[in-house]
This record gives structure tokens, C-alpha cells and sequence, in this order.
């Protein structure tokens, strides 16, 4: 049985309203994302999913601030945040996790942890949230984070900075990427005990039946939103998601 985080009077964190991103490309307007418009609540874990160029990176960087919509407005607990910094949203409590995760010469592992955590840097709690991620600190709490550690390790280097902050909302752009078997199902489960909201972007079938809200993004707009078990019977009913079915 799946563990679903629900409430009678679930409180909205995050509120899309008619979100619209173009950009101009070889002298046309392209659309990438088209009135997007969703509520993500309190302590929800929300996978958003659709074929590749439906726009989940693009809506899930306009979130984090690392891109500006073209119109709509981003509420985040009652807020407008539409207008700020990714830093000024960092301290609101939003954290963001990369697709590919960035690389840091001369960095150590230890040093971004103490970037993050600050003054409350310790290195026993940096080891918890590396032994969440399927990784011995003994063995990489020193190891320089660049090119000679694998893409699967700073992947999981990255979720355990991400669940370090201690966010009120977490934004995973494909977590799973590079990661093997047994890690991929510890992942499953850090998602599943989380106290914070996530966002999660993800084409694999256990991280979307373990969200309480699944979005299906299709040609720049939402073609549906609902359970995992709607949204399963929607892709295997509707044509227009051949693609996604693996259909020729």
C-alpha cells in the first residue's frame, strides 16, 4: 500500500495563475509553456511528467526564478513572488535540485554542506543526509566535487544538499538520472517520508505513484492533472499521448 500525505483542508503552498513563457526563435514567437495555471499544496509530493519539449524543466526554472515568465503570476504561501530572485526565494524556503548537476573545482563535499548549513554546520549531520542517499561520508565528505566523481554520485551529492536546507518546498528536475537500482529505490523512499513539499519531475512509474498529485504536461499546456491512477488511464487512453506509451 502506498503511503499518501493528505489533509481535509489542505492548505495551498504554491499557486501557478495563467503562467506563459515564449521566446523568439530564427525571427518566430515559440511557445514553450501556455497558461499554466495549478495549486500545489502543503506537504504534497507533486510529479510532474509528459513527453521531452512539453515544458517540465522550463516551468519547474520560472518556479526557482531562474527564468522569468512572460505573464502569469507565482504565489508562494500567499505571496507574490512572481518578481524575485532565485536568492530571495531561497530564503523564503525554496530549494532546487539540477538535472545535471553542477560541478565545483577546488570545492570539496564538506564545503558545500558548510555553505548551506552555515553556522550550524556538523559534520554528523552532513553524514545523515549523505547515508540518505545510499553514500558513505566517511568516503566522500572530503572528495572534491568535480569531474572524477561520477554523474550518479553528484547526483546524489546534490539530493542530499537539497534535503540539507530543510526547505518548505523541494523542486527535483529528474532525480533518478544516473542513479543505479538500489539507490533509486532509497530515493523512492526519501521521497515518500518528506515532511516538505516536492516537486518532482520524472517519467519513472514508481515516483509517480508514490505522488498525491500527478501533472501531465503536453505541448505546453497541462493535459491533466489528478491521481496517479487517473492520469496512468489518461496516457494509456488518449491518443495524443502515443509518444509517452511508446507507440510508433
Amino acid at each position: 500500500m502506498t503511503f499518501k500525505r493528505c489533509s481535509m483542508k489542505l492548505k495551498i503552498m504554491l499557486e501557478l495563475q495563467h503562467i506563459s513563457y515564449t521566446v523568439s526563435e530564427n525571427g518566430r514567437q515559440k511557445t514553450i509553456l501556455q497558461d499554466i495555471s495549478l495549486q500545489i499544496g502543503d506537504k504534497q509530493n507533486v510529479v510532474i511528467t509528459g513527453q521531452n519539449g512539453s515544458g517540465k524543466s522550463t516551468l519547474v526554472k520560472i518556479i526557482m526564478g531562474i527564468i522569468q515568465p512572460t505573464s502569469g503570476k507565482i504565489l508562494f504561501n500567499g505571496e507574490d513572488i512572481t518578481n524575485l530572485s532565485i536568492t530571495e526565494r531561497a530564503r523564503k524556503g525554496i530549494a532546487f535540485g539540477f538535472q545535471q548537476p553542477v560541478t565545483f573545482k577546488g570545492l570539496k563535499v564538506k564545503d558545500l554542506f558548510k555553505i548551506i548549513l552555515n553556522q550550524n554546520f556538523d559534520c554528523n549531520e552532513c553524514c545523515t543526509y549523505l547515508s540518505q542517499v545510499g553514500l558513505c561520508a566517511k568516503d566522500y565528505i572530503n572528495r572534491p566535487l568535480d569531474t572524477k566523481l561520477s554523474g550518479g554520485e553528484l547526483k546524489r551529492i546534490e539530493i542530499a544538499t537539497v534535503l540539507a536546507r530543510q526547505a518548505k518546498l523541494n523542486i527535483f528536475d529528474e532525480p533518478e538520472a544516473g542513479i543505479d537500482l538500489w539507490s533509486f529505490d532509497n530515493l523512492v523512499n526519501i521521497f515518500q517520508n518528506q515532511t516538505a513539499t516536492n516537486i518532482i519531475i520524472s517519467h519513472q512509474h514508481k515516483i509517480i505513484l508514490i505522488a498525491d498529485k500527478v501533472v501531465l504536461l503536453n505541448s505546453a499546456k497541462i493535459d491533466k492533472v489528478g491521481t496517479p491512477n487517473e492520469v496512468i488511464q489518461f496516457i494509456d487512453a488518449n491518443k495524443k499521448c502515443a509518444r509517452l506509451r511508446g507507440d510508433k
